[in-house]
């Protein structure tokens, strides 16, 4: 029997390797946009963070997020992901 493929990939504020599915994506769409994409699925250049606060500090710290998009980083999206980790800690 196969084994069945587990995509990975890496978190900005961490840098480490983890399953897709244990990470949020934060895409930012073709207008320009940027949002969290809890799905998975829409279009525009993604970047990947794990659940946890400190990874999530480390990449707002580092300027890790910003660079990876290639845009600012408004306050309004900050603060959807630190309510969804805290949503998800729970």
């Amino acid at each position: 029997m196969r084994k069945k493929h587990i995509p990975m990939r890496t978190c900005v504020g961490c840098r480490q390797s983890k399953p897709k599915r244990d990470l949020i994506r934060v895409v930012r769409d073709p207008e320009g946009k940027v949002e969290l994409d809890l799905t998975g699925k829409r279009s525009g250049r993604g970047v990947y963070i794990c659940a946890e606060e400190e990874c999530l500090e480390q990449a707002v710290k580092g300027r890790q997020l910003e660079r990876s998009l290639e845009t600012k980083i408004g306050e309004d999206v900050l603060a959807d992901l630190k309510r969804v980790l805290h949503e998800q800690s729970l």
